[in-house]
C-alpha cells in the first residue's frame, strides 16, 4: 500500500537517452519520486546501456519495473515474433552491445515477467507490458472486449506506443455505485519512440489524491539522438523519431 502521491508512468524508452534525459529533468522539477516502468527500456535506439545506467543512478522508488517484449527477445534470443527483418537484426545488434552492468540490471533488477499486480491507495492495479491476452506482444486498445480486466481498478499497459486514458464500466451488485464497477485503462505512450504523430517524449503523471491523469509530452534533441545511430541499424528507426510514427 502506498501513501497519497504523484506517480510517473513510463513505457517504451527504447534506448533513447536524449528523450529519457528530458523526462528525468521534468520529473525532478516536479519532484516526482515514484515511478512505474512498463518495459522496453532497451533496443531500437542507440543508448540502451546509457538508459540503464541512468535508471540505476536515479533516486527513484520504482514501484514496478516489468519486462517488455524487447527485453524478452534480447535476453532469451527469441526474435521470431518481430514483424520485420530489420527488427530482428536490431535486437540482435542490441544484444551484442549490452555491457555487464546492463546484463546485471536486466537479469536481476528488472522483473523477470511482463506483468505485476500492486495495491495503491487500496486500489488493485495491474501493470502489463502488453495485455492479459499476451503479456508481451499484444497491446490493449480502446474498443476491445475488456471484460477480463473487471477485477482491477487500474490497468497500466504499454507496447503500442499509442497513449490512451479511458474507463470501462461493468455491472456489479452494488447499489451505492449504481451497480457499476469502474476500471481505468492507462497507456502512457512511448518515451523514446512515439507513434501517435507527436515526436515528443511521452509519459503520464497520476495524482492518486485527485485521481487525475496528466498526459505529458516533452521536447528533446532529436537530431542529437539521431547522430548516435550506428550504420548497422536500419535508418528507419532513426528517421521515424522526427515525425513520431
Amino acid at each position: 500500500m502506498f501513501k497519497l502521491m504523484k506517480i510517473a508512468v513510463l513505457s517504451d524508452i527504447h534506448g533513447n537517452m536524449e528523450a529519457f534525459r528530458e523526462v528525468v529533468k521534468y520529473l525532478e522539477k516536479e519532484q516526482i519520486k515514484k515511478v512505474l516502468i512498463l518495459g522496453d527500456i532497451i533496443d531500437y535506439g542507440p543508448h540502451s546501456n546509457e538508459v540503464i545506467t541512468c535508471l540505476m543512478d536515479l533516486p527513484w522508488e520504482i514501484i514496478g519495473n516489468i519486462r517488455g517484449n524487447h527485453e524478452e527477445a534480447v535476453i532469451e534470443q527469441k526474435y521470431d515474433m518481430f514483424s520485420s527483418e530489420r527488427g530482428k537484426r536490431c535486437a540482435e545488434n542490441t544484444r551484442k552491445l549490452l555491457n555487464a552492468q546492463s546484463w546485471h540490471y536486466l537479469n536481476t533488477i528488472m522483473d523477470s515477467t511482463a506483468l505485476t499486480e500492486v495495491v495503491i491507495e487500496g486500489k488493485k492495479c495491474l501493470a502489463v507490458h502488453g495485455s492479459l491476452k499476451d503479456h508481451l506482444w499484444t497491446a490493449i486498445r480502446p474498443g476491445q472486449d475488456l471484460r477480463e480486466y473487471k477485477k482491477y481498478d487500474y490497468v497500466f499497459s504499454g507496447h503500442s506506443h499509442l497513449p490512451h486514458i479511458f474507463g470501462e464500466y461493468y455491472y456489479v451488485d452494488n447499489i451505492e455505485y449504481r451497480n457499476k464497477k469502474r476500471t481505468m485503462f492507462i497507456n502512457p505512450g512511448s518515451v523514446g519512440q512515439p507513434r501517435n504523430h507527436n515526436p515528443r517524449a511521452q509519459f503520464v503523471l497520476w495524482d492518486t489524491e485527485t485521481d487525475e491523469f496528466k498526459m505529458c509530452a516533452v521536447d528533446y534533441d532529436i537530431e542529437r539522438e539521431q547522430k548516435a545511430f550506428s550504420d548497422k541499424i536500419d535508418s528507419f528507426y532513426k528517421k521515424r523519431l522526427l515525425t513520431g510514427v
